[in-house]
């Protein structure tokens, strides 16, 4: 068996690459066949391994405030208005397929909902019953 193989099994066995292999006595190594018989010579020192170098540390790059990398915080009363708005047009929607109002009633409930008139669905249902 070549030197080059025995290598390729030393890195198997010992998990490490092969570039960090280092014979020191080659003669027991060319003796050796099996995982074995190379942990058997790693114990007694005739294979080492190579320390491991690392890399550099990445320095962080300062991220500059320029026009793209502003971002703009989405005021909070304009989240729930959007959140409940969504809501009740779905919910409107769905009693205008189900037929249980009809186009213009539809209508004007999409307009009220637009001025703010409805705290929650509860509260569309109510004045629902009123109309």
């Amino acid at each position: 068996m070549q030197l080059a193989k025995k290598k390729a099994l030393a890195a198997k066995t010992l998990n490490v690459g092969k570039d960090k292999i280092v014979f020191v006595n080659v003669n027991e190594i060319k003796e050796a066949i099996t995982r074995q018989d190379i942990m058997d010579l790693y114990h007694s020192g005739a294979i080492k391994i190579k320390e491991s170098i690392g890399r550099r540390k990445k320095i962080k790059r300062n991220n500059r405030r320029r026009t793209g990398k502003i971002k703009k915080k989405v005021d909070v009363s304009k989240k729930e208005y959007v959140v409940l708005t969504r809501k009740l047009r779905k919910y409107i929607k769905f009693l205008l397929k189900t037929k249980s109002i009809d186009n213009q009633k539809y209508k004007n409930i999409r307009k009220m909902i637009r001025a703010k008139k409805f705290k929650s669905k509860r509260h569309l249902n109510e004045i629902m019953g009123e109309i």
